[in-house]
């Protein structure tokens, strides 16, 4: 069954969703160098503010930011690690021009799939 990193991020401010696409089409080719079969983007669209806990409050997202969704498929986890892996020590990976995320605030994991229809 596939392994999917799920991830929470806010986008500055500064940045638009352009400017998003653009980090997040280098980086993609990275992790299915590395084994990723799929790496998905999603900029938000219908978050709702909760009574309790919600996505923007997850990442501490200010009024001037937005959320972004992501999640990257592996085929199982001991591709995902060794991928993974390669993925942080590649130099392509290395920060360059100002990020179009505040990485400080993404929230991320690993989900072992138990439902794949």
């Amino acid at each position: 069954m596939i392994y999917v990193d799920g991830l929470v991020l806010p986008v500055l401010a500064s940045s638009s969703q352009e400017a998003y696409l653009a980090f997040a089409e280098k980086a993609a080719p990275i992790f299915k160098d590395y084994g990723a079969t799929r790496v998905v983007e999603c900029w938000a669209d219908d978050v709702p503010d909760g009574k309790v806990t919600d996505f923007r409050r997850a990442v501490l997202a200010t009024e001037d930011e937005t959320v972004v969704f992501s999640w990257i498929e592996w085929p199982d986890k001991a591709t995902r690690d060794a991928g993974m892996k390669k993925v942080m020590e590649d130099l392509r990976m290395q920060p360059g021009d100002p990020m179009p995320l505040d990485g400080k605030r993404m929230i991320f994991g690993g989900f072992q799939a138990i439902l794949d229809q």
